[in-house]
């Protein structure tokens, strides 16, 4: 027993000079190529094994021809070892070189295509991670273009919306201060109506950058939907009856929601305001509330006789409007850009599909606590 311990002991103290020396050389060849640490690793092992059997051999007096043996022995094993190790940390670092040269294809806004051929369990999550990761830039590359699109036209649409009325705005305030206006009363009429239009449009521009920047202050408050949807209706009224539109909201259930009450009426208003005017004379605007799988779901139909279907997409996006008109009814383009900015602040969902004669609008809000 006692003569097996010393062997344990002999071997632990030689092992453990080679496991120290190898640390070492690991520690100063760190940021070098895989291939050195792959050797030095392999170095390591047969050394420590070379050293642990010297130790004991010397201990126990072998004779010469004995520690020759083990020697040699040891020593071939060694070469074995360092050349297998040299010969897949080669492998290895050229898969690693490969996976290098394919990451820096989708860093410069390519494509990222995995090398082909086997590869370590390692290398090849990673270039599933790669993949993955190329593939998300690639969508995030197209919002962006898509989002600078939105951002030109709408810059473009605004300059237009602006310089017209201000230009029409420039030459009644002129007739009125010269003298020639035949009808003084109808000119003020006309300019009011004008400056109330773009309050309405600067007012619409300062909520959408305020929703974009993520400043869009919020009082939260539990109420009805029964009394949101009510007084919502009651101020589209005026609207629906001189566009000959009939408004019907008697699918409303007094769900209790937990919103901001101010910002979600300017969402029904929005919805309600473009559906009367997108649905003909005669036609019918209906708003319903009701318990959803995924919470409440506020909706509003119209009879606009469908969106295609190129358009669904891009109905909430900045500058939509879903015609090329610049009259004032096609409006800025910002008012379904700003319902879906409210409702994703409250943790909802705007969403639109097509119904038979029209589209409905739903919008999803997380239900009160109790």
């Amino acid at each position: 027993m006692r003569d097996t311990l010393l062997i344990a002991l002999y071997a632990f103290a030689g092992a453990a000079a080679a496991g120290a020396a190898g640390a070492g050389a690991l520690r100063l060849i760190r940021r070098r190529s895989l291939t050195a640490s792959l050797a030095v690793v392999a170095a390591v092992g047969v050394v420590a094994m070379l050293a642990g059997t010297l130790a004991v051999a010397w201990a126990m007096f072998l004779s010469r021809h004995d520690l020759t043996v083990v020697t040699t022995v040891v020593a071939m094993a060694a070469v074995v070892s360092l050349v297998t190790a040299l010969l897949l940390g080669r492998w290895v670092v050229a898969r690693s070189r490969e996976l290098t040269d394919a990451a820096r294809s989708f860093g410069d806004a390519g494509a990222f295509a995995a090398p082909h051929g086997p590869a370590t369990a390692e290398l090849d999550a990673l270039s599933r991670e790669l993949a993955a990761t190329s593939a998300r830039l690639a969508e995030s590359r197209e919002r962006e273009r898509a989002l600078e699109k939105s951002r030109r036209e709408l810059v473009a649409w605004i300059s237009h919306d602006l310089r017209t009325p201000l230009a029409g705005l420039r030459a009644m305030a002129e007739a009125l201060e010269d003298g020639v206006a035949a009808d003084p009363d109808r000119y003020l009429r006309q300019i009011r109506t004008e400056v109330e239009r773009l309050n309405d449009m600067v007012g619409d521009l300062f909520e959408l950058s305020r929703i974009h920047a993520g400043t869009l202050p919020l009082s939260p408050a539990r109420i009805s939907l029964y009394d949101l949807v009510g007084d919502a209706l009651a101020g589209a009224d005026p609207l629906a009856r001189e566009h000959g539109v009939r408004l019907v909201g008697d699918r409303v259930e007094p769900v209790p929601v937990e919103v901001d009450g101010k910002e979600m009426s300017r969402v029904l208003g929005n919805l309600l305001v473009n559906a009367i005017r997108r649905t003909p004379a005669d036609g019918t605007v209906a708003v319903a509330a009701e318990r959803g799988p995924h919470g409440v779901v506020l909706s509003v139909t119209d009879g606009c006789g469908g969106i295609p279907e190129e358009d669904l997409p891009r109905v909430f996006d900045t500058g939509w409007r879903g015609t090329d008109a610049r009259t004032p009814p096609a409006g800025a383009g910002l008012g379904l850009a700003i319902v879906r900015g409210i409702v994703e602040a409250h943790q909802g969902r705007a969403s639109v599909r097509n119904i038979p004669g029209g589209c409905r609008f739903e919008v999803t809000l997380p239900t009160a606590e109790v």
